[in-house]
């Protein structure tokens, strides 16, 4: 088992340097778990900090070779639960097919004062195929 952490460049960086945003648990046999850090975004609504947390979500998992379709647990934070049916249109828009797993809390507050919402999830990559001989 081989773990690494990063910032991949690709992706936005980190709002402070005191956390990175992607940790690779990878496996002898090329299988991979990810463990991204919670993620906020700017907007004036949920729906929109929503947006903008999935977008930075699916670069950070493309930078390591995954998809949202490779999300098996998520965990969302929102500083008010009446917010759900609003986060739940957007999430359902990124999150197509069978859900992962999920906890969902209500937070008097988040890192930043204006966050509203703040999502992390982990990710599963199957192990790379093996080369011929």
């Amino acid at each position: 088992m081989q773990i690494t952490v990063d910032n991949p460049p690709s992706a936005p960086q980190p709002l402070s340097p005191y956390y990175s945003q992607v940790a690779r648990v990878e496996h002898a046999d090329g299988s991979a778990l990810l463990f991204l850090s919670g993620q906020i975004a700017e907007g004036a609504t949920v729906a929109e900090q929503t947006r903008g947390i999935f977008e930075t979500i699916a670069a950070l998992l493309e930078a390591h070779g995954a998809t949202l379709a490779d999300v098996i647990n998520i965990r969302t934070c929102l500083t008010d639960i009446g917010t759900l049916d609003e986060y739940g249109t957007v999430r359902r828009q990124f999150l197509a097919g069978t859900p992962p797993t999920s906890m969902t809390f209500e937070v008097p507050r988040l890192f930043r004062p204006q966050a509203r919402v703040e999502v992390e999830v982990v990710a599963a990559l199957s192990p790379r195929p093996r080369p011929a001989g």
